[in-house]
């Protein structure tokens, strides 16, 4: 999901649009069971600052940008946050909006995008449809996947493929040669 997301997000930044993008950091719950979950903490440690409430809920460098972003007092006790403080608390929570301005350049890049387009490639052999003798394989061609390995499968079979097949045409070739 994140690779494709960054991919349009640098397409749409190059075409000079706005991206924010919304992160829920709490997806497993929904907003009534974030909103059960809150009452019982503050129930449960409401002698507790609110910047020490947020250890249970967020990693630590996201809890001052979640004091700043809801205007909650870090030093407010938690059975005194009001019902108004939690609910700007659980909406951040669900809707974590983030303006992107820029990226990164090409040379810190972990993936690319783009390449021979697909079309122009014989499936079976890897070769080019408009030069003859030109094979390609892996990251050359525009084919994007998830992670998890699946580029470096796809360079692994396309390469294979395509060495076997320039093999193949090698071969012929010499035996036509006197």
């Amino acid at each position: 999901m994140i690779l494709s997301l960054s991919g349009q997000i640098v397409d749409a930044l190059r075409k000079k649009r706005r991206v924010i993008i919304s992160i829920d950091l709490k997806p497993a719950l929904d907003e009534h069971k974030l909103d059960a979950r809150l009452l019982r903490d503050l129930d449960a440690h409401g002698k507790r600052h609110y910047r020490t409430l947020l250890k249970e809920l967020l990693p630590s460098k996201l809890i001052p940008l979640c004091i700043e972003l809801t205007d909650i007092p870090p030093d407010k006790i938690g059975h005194q946050i009001t019902a108004q403080e939690r609910k700007r608390l659980r909406v951040w929570l669900k809707d974590f909006r983030l303006e992107v301005s820029r990226y990164r350049p090409l040379q810190e890049a972990i993936i690319t995008a783009g390449g021979v387009d697909t079309r122009e490639v014989y499936p079976r052999t890897m070769a080019s449809r408009l030069v003859e003798g030109l094979y390609f394989a892996g990251e050359v061609l525009d084919i994007d996947a998830d992670t998890g390995g699946y580029n470096l499968q796809a360079a692994f079979s396309t390469g294979w493929i395509a060495g076997r097949a320039a093999a193949q045409q090698v071969q012929k070739t010499a035996k036509k040669r006197p």
